[in-house]
């Protein structure tokens, strides 16, 4: 259930990344500044640790991210029940994984649903991220 807190958090989140956006029309944004957008929503810094421990815990449907990206996620992944491949999440194996803020936005809301059953908090979304930025290929 969405907590007035958070939806206000993801209200702020998605203003940072709606004004990305604009900035530069269809610029494009590195993982390291939509980090920082993560972080400043959330008014916290990011841990790498929770965000891997987010990434590889089983969700409400018994899937974890990790059960189609692959724990460590710098190689290409398999959609768990599609079976279609999943481009690597890393931005050190991917540079085009995170270069949109929108397109990065859609990708958490649809599977932070599809795998813990809610949308991912601002600091999630930071812990998370600032894990794949630790990932070498």
């Amino acid at each position: 259930m969405a907590t007035p807190r958070r939806v206000a958090m993801n209200r702020t989140l998605s203003i940072l990344v709606a004004a990305l956006a604009l900035a530069g029309g269809a610029q494009a944004a590195t993982p390291s500044e939509q980090l920082a957008g993560y972080t400043a929503a959330a008014k916290a810094a990011a841990d790498p640790a929770r965000g891997q421990k987010l990434f590889t815990t089983t969700g409400t449907k018994e899937w974890s991210c990790s059960s189609c990206h692959g724990t460590t996620p710098t190689g290409t992944g398999k959609h768990a029940s599609t079976g279609k491949a999943i481009q690597p999440l890393a931005p050190a194996a991917n540079a085009e994984r995170f270069a949109d803020p929108a397109k990065t936005e859609k990708w958490f809301r649809r599977n932070c649903n599809d795998v813990l059953g809610r949308e991912c908090s601002p600091g999630e979304k930071a812990d998370v991220l600032a894990w794949l930025m630790t990932l070498k290929p």
